[in-house]
């Protein structure tokens, strides 16, 4: 594989470790999307925040925190694999505004507005009635457009998507989710909301979760590549990403944090079905990090030229960070 290939992942969530930044740098990864929180308060994103910290310290010949694009090619340049802060709910900020641009001071690079249910700001996609944006989510939206953060919904219902889209002045962006004309699952996306988000200027991400593909653990690579060939033609090829939502070596326990967190003490099956009480098997294409190169393979075999290629894997995601994730000027001091 060409060494001057840019590649970003959208989305991952590991039981983080030296052998997995490793496996990055071995795959050819230059950046990742890293997931901070899921429900975490305020305070508890400040301690996964030191944990970062710790990891940039301990291995800094492999990683380096990522604030803004152009950190990406610096890591590129010292060999170094680029990591971004996402929040996959809007916990970070509780109902305090002014969290926003503090989080996004912090490095917290992305949101999403709801995890799965009802938020302070949107609706989730496992809710039986979509609500949309509420009052305080519009607030929200204005300033992480002024602040420079990305909003992502990727667990988020029809409606609320659509309306952030709608309300906001930047584009909007589907970090790890596919068409549900893949398959139908409640967390993948309808045709209407993938030609929103194009129109938005955002982007989707492929997730390779197996639970949100065809055939689950079974899904073959000619078919996740067929999918991204069908769905470049509904939103164009500056459009489409890869968001895979690898969880590497995680616990059950840390899967039951992400479905129940502390407002259930029943289990939260995801899809409504026991089988998917634990985690999935891992797809056999891609097990972990250094089989990036085998979808690269599998999108050469479908049929995408070298700079389409070079768009699905990273370029897109620069420009979409270079563009988006640009922080308002700081006011001079009185």
């Amino acid at each position: 594989m060409s060494q001057e290939r840019l590649i970003i992942d959208g989305l991952q969530y590991s039981n983080w470790s030296r052998e997995i930044f490793e496996q990055m740098r071995e795959g050819g990864v230059d950046a990742v999307h890293a997931t901070l929180v899921y429900h975490e308060n305020i305070r508890e994103t400040l301690l996964r925040m030191g944990e970062w910290k710790r990891r940039f310290e301990a291995h800094g010949d492999l990683i380096m925190p990522v604030r803004e694009a152009a950190d990406i090619q610096r890591a590129r340049q010292a060999g170094k694999v680029g990591i971004f802060f996402g929040a996959q709910n809007c916990s970070p900020i509780e109902d305090d505004i002014d969290m926003v641009a503090l989080m996004r001071d912090l490095g917290l690079l992305i949101m999403q507005l709801t995890y799965n249910n009802q938020s302070l700001l949107a609706c989730g996609c496992y809710e039986s009635d979509d609500s949309g944006i509420t009052r305080f989510g519009r607030q929200v939206i204005r300033e992480m457009n002024r602040v420079g953060m990305i909003i992502d919904m990727s667990h988020s219902a029809e409606r609320s998507t659509l309306e952030a889209v709608e309300f906001s002045e930047q584009p909007v962006i589907i970090s790890h989710a596919n068409p549900s004309f893949f398959r139908d699952a409640k967390r993948n996306k309808s045709n209407r909301v993938l030609e929103a988000i194009a129109e938005s200027g955002g982007l989707l991400g492929f997730s390779a979760y197996p639970f949100h593909l065809k055939n689950g653990p079974d899904c073959s690579l000619e078919d996740y590549c067929d999918m991204i060939a069908r769905t470049a033609d509904l939103m164009g090829i500056e459009h489409l990403a890869i968001g895979t939502d690898l969880c590497q070596g995680q616990p059950t326990s840390v899967l039951e944090w992400m479905r129940n967190g502390r407002w259930s003490r029943d289990m939260d099956y995801g899809e409504g079905s026991q089988h998917n009480a634990g985690w999935p098997e891992p797809l056999a294409w891609l097990r972990d990090n250094r089989d990036f190169p085998n979808l690269i393979d599998g999108l050469r075999r479908r049929g995408f030229d070298e700079a389409s290629i070079d768009r699905i894997m990273g370029q897109n995601w620069l420009a979409l960070l270079k563009n988006a994730a640009v922080p308002a000027p700081r006011e001079a001091a009185a």
